[in-house]
């Protein structure tokens, strides 16, 4: 959500900075809305004070037995009270239009993301790692996976399309990524939490991806959303809260299957693992003052790259453009690994610094030590990373010529020290 106040000091500067993400200008309509609405809202306060008046009036007029005064004022107050209630639902349906009209605007860029409309205008800072040259034919993961336990004709007849089944040692494989990417981003200072995987529509709006984006998650017949991302449960932690400045930073991480419709990626990357309805990921939320929040945004991609560097997977680190940032984020980095069977690279995280955005869709508040006053905190989110795009790199970096796969050293002890996963068909 927007600081109206600010939009009202710089409404150019607004409309420059949504033009910067491909937006069309909307600070006349908001401030137009916002007129009309605060007009009800003098009106109104008029009316109370009125009333309040007059009911005093009245005492004094029955005080002094001027009847014929108390009557007239006893029916200025209830055309006044009629009047006050019919405002008062106005400005209910004007303040609902005007958060409609807002909660539909993205947030707005940083002023050091870079200019551009798509992933064109995304700017390479950090290439890590050399991709590894093979003396034989690679083979893209899901050739791989296949002679390792990847069964996509079962689990579309049970799920349907982008549902993946795994067995064997690459149901293993699997789960030692995600069991030791969540210890390790704990070792990093990371909360774990347990949250829940069914949320309620603010929680899912407080986050940004209402009203927007509905079709790209799954509702459930009670009204409830299965979460795209542990974002919506960890960043909501601090939902309609004060809390203590000295308490923050809270570093939170959590493990848990997520869940998207995909509506909005038709024909991209159906083959495979890449993009699934249903996968796990390893979630980083921070919740913390404006102050830090720069710093914790490069500590949070630090811990991501960490994963990264540690399974020896080349990776390279891209600055978003304005245009190609989600919903939600003022700025934004993603983490790209190198994919040799498919020979390109791919995104595997995608860290964002949302600023107050969410807090004020959230109402989620700090209170400095000596302050009477409250400010809104700042949210990070990042990924730490998805589980299901990990295992993808990993059996496309470390395939061998007979379709084994190394295990990266850091995975072998989730493993029974085994150093590698030999394919069924030996």
């Amino acid at each position: 959500m927007h600081d109206l106040k600010q939009l009202r000091a710089d409404p150019a500067g607004f409309d420059a900075a949504l033009r910067r993400r491909g937006v069309e200008a909307a600070s006349a309509q908001v401030l137009a809305a916002d007129a009309v609405l605060r007009t009800m809202q003098t009106s109104l306060q008029g009316d109370l004070a009125r009333r309040n008046e007059a009911s005093r009036e009245i005492g004094a007029a029955k005080a002094a037995r001027d009847q014929q005064r108390a009557d007239t004022l006893m029916a200025e107050v209830a055309s006044l009270k009629e009047r006050i209630a019919n405002a008062e639902a106005s400005e209910r349906g004007l303040t609902a239009d005007l958060e409609r009209v807002l909660a539909a605007l993205p947030n707005l860029p940083a002023d050091d993301v870079p200019d551009g409309l798509d992933e064109q205008g995304n700017v390479v800072e950090k290439q890590w790692g050399q991709p590894r040259s093979f003396d034989f034919p690679v083979l893209e993961h899901d050739a791989l996976a296949a002679r390792h336990g990847y069964l996509p004709e079962a689990a579309a007849r049970i799920a349907g399309a982008r549902f993946a089944i795994l067995s064997g040692g690459l149901a293993r494989l699997h789960r030692a990524l995600g069991q030791y990417m969540l210890d390790t981003q704990i070792a990093a200072g990371y909360q774990e939490m347990a949250v829940p995987l069914l949320v309620r529509d603010e929680a899912v709006y407080g986050t940004g991806q209402l009203p927007k984006f509905a079709d790209d998650l799954f509702r459930t017949t009670d009204g409830r959303w299965l979460i795209p991302t542990a974002e919506v449960s960890l960043t909501n932690l601090a939902r309609e809260q004060i809390v203590d400045a000295e308490t923050l930073p809270w570093r939170l991480t959590a493990l848990t299957p997520c869940f998207r419709s995909e509506a909005g990626a038709a024909g991209r990357d159906t083959r495979g693992l890449i993009r699934q309805h249903q996968f796990e990921k390893v979630e980083l939320v921070t919740i913390t003052t404006p102050e830090t929040a720069v710093a914790e945004h490069k500590r949070m991609t630090a811990a991501a790259e960490a994963i990264l560097e540690a399974l020896e997977l080349p990776y390279r680190r891209m600055l978003l453009c304005a245009g190609d940032m989600g919903f939600s984020a003022r700025k934004t980095w993603d983490l790209e690994v190198w994919l040799p069977g498919a020979g390109a690279w791919r995104e595997i995280s995608s860290i964002s610094d949302c600023g107050d955005f969410q807090a004020r869709r959230m109402d989620a508040r700090f209170r400095a030590k000596g302050e009477k006053g409250t400010r809104f905190v700042h949210t990070l989110n990042g990924s730490g990373l998805a589980v299901g795009r990990a295992l993808v790199a990993v059996l496309e970096n470390h395939q061998q010529k007979d379709g084994s796969i190394m295990i990266p050293p850091p995975l072998r002890p989730y493993m029974d020290q085994l150093e590698k996963l030999r394919p069924l068909d030996e």
